[in-house]
């Protein structure tokens, strides 16, 4: 196996576009699969707020009136799972070579050493969480937070972070959502449903099973910085790397920039299913 330095590179972003943020994290896919990166933590922001849909989810989930009336961005990301609406959280994205010892192993594998790294941090930030029963089945949900996956952290049973895995090009990248605040269940507003009813049954039981970190906390307020901060530590103190702070290289901004104007802003890519 190739060996590593224990390096990593941390990443803290402006806000950014759906389409923007999802070529930044293949961007970075790319580069580290090359082995022209070191693997990276990065977070990030969305504006305007968008729906992420997963890579094989169908758009005839989304109700585009009601999404184009809430000022919503959409786009479909590179990974698997649910959709997620991302506003007023945080954004984590994992970036590993391939043959990385985080990455070695299976998904499940992978899953549980990133969560460990992501309990940690929100540990010092006073979250009492527990990771998920590998056993677990997983169900085939619309909404990412309606189950929690394979060692994704849980508080009381409520799903708090929404994560999906992609490996290509040589590498490996994980992202997930972590909010902050707010209705969880307010990302059924824009989703399809034949009647209010349904809707509402939906929302509900939603906030039955997923909570923001508000909630965790029993409505302190973290910001958006102080989780990135506590997050950060979390994989310094579990993995033993030391971050150095650096944004794109020139290379994965320009490979960013076609990916964001030919793939992810593209109408083609985002109503592909």
């Amino acid at each position: 196996m190739r060996q590593y330095s224990e390096r990593w590179r941390l990443i803290n972003d402006l806000p950014a576009t759906g389409a923007w943020n999802m070529a930044v994290d293949e961007a970075i896919m790319i580069s580290a699969g090359a082995g022209d990166a070191l693997p990276t933590l990065r977070f990030y922001d969305w504006s305007p707020a968008c729906l992420s849909l997963g890579y094989g989810q169908r758009v005839a989930i989304v109700d585009y009136d009601r999404l184009e009336a809430a000022k919503l961005g959409i786009v479909r990301r590179p990974t698997g799972g649910g959709a997620i609406l991302h506003s007023e959280e945080v954004t984590y994205s994992v970036v590993l070579p391939a043959d990385h010892e985080l990455a070695k192993g299976s998904i499940v594998e992978s899953y549980r050493r990133i969560s460990a790294a992501l309990t940690a941090g929100l540990s010092l930030l006073g979250v009492k969480i527990q990771a998920d029963s590998p056993d677990r089945v997983i169900e085939q949900a619309a909404a990412c937070f309606e189950t929690p996956s394979h060692y994704e952290p849980t508080v009381q049973g409520k799903k708090l972070i929404g994560s999906a895995q992609a490996r290509k090009y040589n590498a490996v990248l994980q992202h997930g959502s972590i909010p902050l605040k707010g209705d969880i269940a307010r990302i059924y507003d824009v989703l399809a449903y034949d009647t209010g009813n349904e809707r509402e049954r939906a929302k509900e039981n939603l906030r039955l099973r997923a909570c923001t970190l508000t909630d965790a906390l029993d409505g302190r307020i973290k910001t958006y910085q102080q989780v990135a901060e506590a997050l950060a530590q979390g994989f310094e103190s579990v993995l033993g790397i030391t971050f150095e702070g650096a944004g794109l290289s020139k290379k994965e901004a320009a490979c960013a920039g076609e990916l964001s104007c030919e793939k992810y802003g593209q109408e083609s890519w985002t109503a592909r299913r």
